[in-house]
């Protein structure tokens, strides 16, 4: 239930490196013609009120783990095409932001055509102002009747995913650039094993007290930390992005269809390579290899570890950490999608990468620096579709609230006016450009 990439920057904040960041070459400055630039948001966490969701009922339960509820987060539902003009303002291409299945489908098999006639105003209003529309089908959060059948970890999830995915795409494949189906699906149930103990349990104890107040004794949130079957909620999810993909493509065959993975960049410090490989084996080849013959596959990636023979390896002195405490270091980025390429074998887009700071010049610094790697690993024949930026905005960080922030641009919560940090000028430039040297 907490937000993911937080949670493994603090057990990156445990690892770290003696590894230089420093390119052994510089890159060409050029990106491809065509090439994609982009930022993201997750519907959950900008749209506000989503009260047919499963997380809506567990940021609300009495004892909840969450810092704090949702509520209106950037009302995005109401202004969506000042969010729209953001993107188009900053000089980027494309915007990836997720459809809500809650919303979509808010009972069991009844669908609103009014949400997806909203949904559809939002990708012609990306169209109509020269933006790809990058969508997620599913970004975590699924409807409550779903979470109180338990969730990813019921038989027949796969199936009732894949009856929305047809469903909505009916609606909406058309305008669509790219979809992806899940997000971060890799995570589901592993992240608890990286959890420390106290939030693990309250996680847990947060969902039985949402299982409690609906009367279901199999709820399952869809961003839960814990889960009690992992290798069922896996086989399932694994399932549910086949059949989803095929329903998206039986409506659009040329539709790109592909799913976002959840990487830290796994690094061997020696020769050793032992704790590195059985990290890249537990946390991404499943995955990696269920989507050969994807269209695309999106990676994203804050972090990286470090692993030694006795385990991960303290971050270097003077290393610059995000808000978490974890080392924030440009090369990760390249190293994780030169890792997905070589075992999936899908053309990579990056679906999210940045940073969680007060401080801007740190994201100021990163950007330019992650791409350069970037652009190197795509003149080593890395197949690169294009580079989409988390967040657009500052928003609502599921468990942790509103504490951490990873936008653009800055949120007023009581006005909903949203400011350009410096950073969203160094990524708009490099996009305009489509060039390091911008």
């Amino acid at each position: 239930m907490f937000d993911r990439r937080t949670v493994l920057a603090g057990a990156a904040a445990l690892s770290a490196s003696p590894l230089s960041a420093k390119a052994l070459r510089k890159p060409g400055p050029l990106f491809p013609k065509g090439f994609i630039w982009g930022a993201a948001t997750a519907p959950h966490q900008v749209e506000g009120n989503n009260t047919a969701s499963d997380l809506w009922l567990v940021e609300n339960v009495p004892g909840s783990i969450y810092a704090e509820p949702s509520l209106d987060a950037a009302n995005s539902l109401e202004l969506w095409p000042v969010d729209l003009d953001l993107v188009k303002a900053l000089g980027l291409n494309a915007y990836r932001f997720g459809i809500e299945w809650a919303r979509i489908e808010p009972e069991e098999g009844r669908f609103s055509i009014a949400m997806l006639d909203h949904y559809k105003r939002m990708i012609e209003g990306c169209r109509e102002r020269g933006i790809m529309p990058i969508v997620t089908f599913n970004h975590f959060t699924t409807p409550l009747w779903f979470a109180k059948r338990g969730g990813w970890g019921d038989a027949g999830s796969a199936d009732l995913f894949a009856r929305y995915c047809e469903r909505a795409a009916r609606h909406l494949a058309a305008g669509i650039g790219y979809a992806t189906t899940l997000n971060e699906p890799n995570l589901a149930g592993k992240i608890q094993e990286l959890l420390p103990g106290n939030l693990r349990e309250g996680d847990k104890a947060t969902q039985e007290a949402a299982a409690r107040a609906v009367g279901s004794t199999r709820f399952q949130a869809g961003n839960a930390l814990y889960v009690a079957d992992v290798a069922a909620t896996q086989a399932n999810m694994i399932a549910a992005h086949m059949k989803g993909r095929a329903a998206i493509k039986g409506v659009r065959p040329d539709l790109p269809v592909g799913t976002s993975l959840a990487m830290l960049d796994e690094q061997a410090a020696g020769k050793d390579t032992t704790l590195r490989d059985k990290a890249r084996a537990h946390f991404y080849d499943e995955w990696l290899n269920a989507v050969r013959g994807d269209d695309f596959l999106g990676v994203q990636n804050y972090e990286r570890h470090i692993w030694g023979k006795d385990g991960q390896l303290p971050a270097p002195a003077g290393a610059r950490l995000n808000t978490m405490g974890a080392e924030v270091w440009p090369g990760s980025l390249a190293g994780t999608v030169r890792y997905a390429h070589a075992v999936s074998g899908c053309p990579i887009m990056v679906t999210e990468h940045g940073v969680g700071t007060d401080d801007d010049t740190i994201r100021e610094w990163l950007i330019p620096a992650a791409l350069a790697d970037l652009k190197l690993a795509m003149e080593d024949g890395v197949p690169v579709l294009g580079y989409v930026h988390w967040s657009l905005v500052d928003n609502f960080e599921w468990g942790f609230g509103y504490r951490i922030h990873f936008g653009l641009h800055s949120l007023d919560r009581t006005t909903f006016e949203r400011k350009p940090k410096p950073s969203a000028a160094v990524l708009g430039a490099i996009a305009r450009a489509n060039s390091l040297k911008a």
